[in-house]
């Protein structure tokens, strides 16, 4: 039987060289040149660490919305808990259950893997992984916050309102709106579609282990 399924091929092309061009506080971007088809390709793109997002689900089918400034955007944007893959050793499911602490003083007692994409993959090398946290309860704790944290709103919203929000254009941040999607699409098939928290990343772990500068360039 033919697999109906659009599978995503890793391509390890030969590195001519690559050098960083600026560094960043948190992301640098950096130049490759590969071979490519017979001819050297010239790319810059921004040199990311990876990222972990959390969709909190209660038992009422609320989702735990979080709104903070976001900068470039100059916009106060309707997000989820999110965070870096910047701890070296930490698993990314180590790393959302962080996150959800730090971020809104939130534990869950059960965890799925819901969705995982590359943000931009023509400019930077940015990869997501999506959890569904369930059973949420309160650390107890309130974790002192700066930045952009510090005037966060948080709001429990039911994941129909959500979906409608995602369609009626009213949010734009991509990692709610992948997560919100995909999580309707998910309750509507019984939650069959979820996948173990613990999954094999192979995406994230291909890009680990990009292909070295070719020897004698």
């Amino acid at each position: 039987m033919t697999d109906r399924l659009l599978r995503d091929e890793q391509v390890d092309l030969p590195v001519v060289s690559r050098t960083t061009v600026y560094n960043g506080r948190v992301w640098d971007v950096r130049q490759e040149v590969v071979d490519y088809a017979g001819s050297q390709l010239t790319r810059d793109y921004v040199a990311h660490t990876g990222a972990v997002a959390v969709l909190v689900l209660d038992d009422n089918d609320r989702i735990l919305a979080i709104q903070q400034y976001r900068h470039p955007v100059r916009t106060r944007e309707w997000e989820i808990p999110a965070g870096l893959l910047d701890l070296e050793g930490e698993s990314p499911l180590d790393c959302a259950k962080r996150e959800l602490a730090e971020e809104v003083d939130l534990v869950a007692d059960q965890w799925h893997l819901l969705a995982e994409y590359a943000t931009s993959p023509g400019g930077s090398d940015e990869i997501i992984r999506i959890f569904l946290a369930r059973e949420p309860r309160s650390t107890g704790v309130a974790h002192a916050r700066e930045g952009e944290e510090i005037d966060m709103v948080q709001r429990w919203v039911g994941l129909d309102d959500a979906l409608e929000s995602v369609l009626a254009g009213t949010v734009n941040n991509s990692i709610f709106t992948i997560a919100i999607l995909s999580a309707y699409a998910s309750k509507n098939r019984g939650w069959s579609s979820l996948r173990d928290a613990n999954a094999p990343w192979s995406a994230q772990q291909w890009r680990d282990s990009r292909p070295q500068v070719a020897s004698g360039s």
